[in-house]
C-alpha cells in the first residue's frame, strides 16, 4: 500500500490487537494521503493495500442500497463549513462473502480561512454482531405482535364456544322442568341433547385447560424411554368401543423394536387426538391405519391414516391454528371442539418434533409427527468384569445402534429396569445373590404386562434348569464361551 504524506503509524500501533475496530485517514494535499489500519483485514478479509487498490477504497465494498446513504452522509460534510462530523452505518460485502455490518465515525479537519477539508479521519467499528441481536429482537417483537393478535381471536372464538352450548342445556333442561306432557320419548331425546352438550363441553374445557398449561409450564414434559408400539396400543385401547360401533379396524404397522423419548401421557394424547378424529371421519366399514418408523437420525415418525371424508384446501389452512375455528360434523354426527389438533401441536413441538398433513377430499386424511427416538439398550447381567469388558467390545463393534447398561447382580438388575426400559436382557444363569432363574421370575411379576426379550448365557446349562428357562418363556439359552458373530445374531433373532 501506498505510504500517507503524513505518519499515521500511531493509529496502526493503536489498532494492533483489536478485531472489531480499523482506521482509516486521507490528507488531502495531493500525494500519497490514504491511510488504513491492518486491523481491516480481520474484519473484511482484505489487506490495505487490496483496499487501497480499489476505485473508491472501503466503499467499493458497499451495498449498493447502502451507497446513496454514504454518499449523501459524505456529501453534507463537505458542503458544510461548520459541520466536522457525521456518523454512517452501511454494509459491506467481506471477502468471504459474508455481510458485515460498520458503523462509521468521520471526523475532518478544515482550513480555518475557507473551510475546506484539509484531513478526514474514520474510526469504523464492526456491529455485525450487533445488527443481527438487533434483527432477532425486531423478528422475535413481530412474533409476539403476531401470537397476541392470534390469542384475542382465540379468546373471541372461545368465549363464544364456552357460551353456545349452554343454549341447548337451559332450553332442554327448562322443558324438562317445567311441561309436564312431555313423554317419555321426547324426555329421553332432549336428555340425550343435553348429555351431548355436556359431553363437547368438557372435551372443549380439557383441551383449554391442558393446551394452557403446556404454554404457561403448569405441565411439564417428563421424557422416559418408550415402546413405541406398546404406548400406542395402551392409547388407543379406549377407543376401541367407538372403532367397533361404527365397524371401524384400527391396523397397527409398528416394529418392535422402536423406541421414542417422550412424557408417556402427553403423547398418549396425541395419538388419541389424532386416532379419535380417524375414526370420527372415516366411514363405516373401511379402515384406520396407525404406523411408525424411523425418519431421519435420531427421530422417530408416527403416522395416522383414515380413509374418511378429507379436508378441503380452504379448511387445510386453518388446522393447527388457535386464530381459526375449524371443526366438522363426523360421518355418524359426532362433534369435537376444534382445539385437539392445535393441543397436538404443542404437545409435539414440547417433544421438539414436527407434525404435518396430507389431505384430499374423499380420500381420506394421513397426520405425520415426529418425536425424539431413544436408542436400543441392552441390559447385561454379569458379575465378571473382564466378561463384562468383552461383552462390551463384543457390541460396540457388531450392534453399533445400541446402548449398553452393566448390571452386576440380579437386585441391581431389577433395580435398574423400571427406569431404563432396556430393548434387551443378557444374563448370565451363575450369579451371586439371585441366579438367572429367579431374576427372570422376578421381572415377569414386577412387569407383567410387558414382554421384553432374554438371553441366558452359562457356562453349562442341565436339562432341568433348561427346561426351567423354556418354561419362562425366555428367548435364547446360549453356552459360553460366546463369540462376536454369535452374539449378534441372537440379538437380533430376539427383536427382529
Amino acid at each position: 500500500m501506498k505510504k500517507s504524506s503524513v505518519d499515521y503509524s500511531g493509529l496502526n500501533n493503536f489498532s494492533e490487537g483489536m478485531t472489531d475496530v480499523f482506521f482509516i485517514a486521507e490528507n488531502f494535499d495531493g500525494q500519497n494521503n490514504f491511510f488504513i489500519s491492518d486491523s481491516i483485514e480481520k474484519i473484511t478479509g482484505y489487506s490495505p493495500s487490496e483496499i487501497d487498490a480499489l476505485p473508491e477504497h472501503l466503499y467499493s465494498l458497499a451495498f449498493d442500497n447502502d451507497l446513496p446513504i454514504i454518499k449523501k452522509a459524505l456529501m453534507e460534510l463537505e458542503n458544510s463549513s461548520t459541520q466536522n462530523e457525521s456518523e454512517i452505518v452501511y454494509r459491506i460485502i467481506a471477502k468471504d462473502g459474508k455481510i458485515v455490518w460498520l458503523n462509521e465515525a468521520v471526523l475532518v479537519k478544515r482550513e480555518l480561512a475557507s473551510g475546506k477539508i484539509i484531513e478526514q479521519k474514520s474510526t469504523v467499528l464492526n456491529i455485525t454482531r450487533l445488527k443481527n441481536k438487533e434483527a432477532e429482537l425486531q423478528k422475535s417483537l413481530e412474533l409476539l405482535k403476531e401470537q397476541n393478535v392470534s390469542k384475542d381471536k382465540f379468546i373471541s372464538i372461545i368465549s363464544h364456544d364456552l357460551r353456545a352450548p349452554f343454549t341447548t342445556l337451559l332450553g332442554f333442561s327448562e322443558i324438562l322442568l317445567n311441561e309436564a306432557e312431555v313423554s317419555e320419548e321426547e324426555k329421553n331425546e332432549y336428555l340425550h341433547y343435553i348429555y351431548d352438550a355436556s359431553k363437547s363441553q368438557l372435551n372443549l374445557i380439557n383441551c383449554l385447560l391442558d393446551w394452557s398449561r403446556l404454554q404457561t409450564g403448569r405441565i411439564k414434559v417428563e421424557p422416559a424411554r418408550l415402546n413405541v408400539k406398546q404406548a400406542i396400543s395402551n392409547a388407543i385401547t379406549p377407543l376401541t368401543g367407538d372403532a367397533m360401533r361404527k365397524n371401524i379396524d384400527i391396523k397397527l404397522d409398528i416394529p418392535s423394536d422402536l423406541h421414542i423419548n417422550a412424557d408417556e401421557r402427553l403423547f398418549g394424547q396425541a395419538i388419541i387426538n389424532f386416532t379419535t378424529n380417524a375414526i370420527k371421519f372415516t366411514p363405516e366399514g373401511k379402515d384406520v391405519h396407525i404406523s411408525s418408523s424411523r425418519f431421519k437420525e435420531g427421530m422417530i415418525e408416527v403416522v395416522v391414516r383414515d380413509e374418511g371424508l378429507g379436508i378441503s384446501e380452504e379448511n387445510q389452512s386453518k388446522l393447527f391454528r388457535i386464530d381459526q375455528k375449524f371443526s366438522l360434523v363426523g360421518t355418524s354426527g359426532e362433534k369435537g371442539s376444534g382445539l385437539g389438533l392445535t393441543l397436538v401441536k404443542e404437545i409435539v413441538d414440547k417433544h421438539g418434533g414436527q407434525v404435518w398433513f396430507y389431505s384430499q377430499i374423499g380420500e381420506g386424511s394421513e397426520f405425520h409427527f415426529t418425536v425424539p427416538e431413544a436408542k436400543n439398550l441392552i441390559l447385561l447381567v454379569e458379575d465378571d468384569e473382564d466378561i463384562r469388558s468383552s461383552y462390551k467390545k463384543i457390541i460396540e463393534t457388531a450392534l453399533p445402534n445400541f446402548d449398553l447398561k452393566f448390571a452386576a447382580n440380579g437386585y441391581e438388575a431389577i433395580n435398574m429396569y423400571r427406569d431404563l426400559l432396556p430393548t434387551i436382557i443378557i444374563t448370565d444363569h451363575d450369579m451371586p445373590l439371585m441366579n438367572g432363574i429367579q431374576l427372570v421370575e422376578a421381572i415377569h411379576k414386577k412387569e407383567s404386562n410387558r414382554s421384553i426379550p432374554i438371553v441366558v448365557i452359562s457356562t453349562k446349562l442341565n436339562e432341568e434348569i433348561t427346561k426351567k428357562y423354556l418354561k419362562l418363556g425366555i428367548d435364547k439359552i446360549v453356552l459360553k464361551p460366546v463369540d462376536q458373530e454369535q452374539l449378534a445374531r441372537v440379538v437380533r433373532e430376539c427383536l427382529y
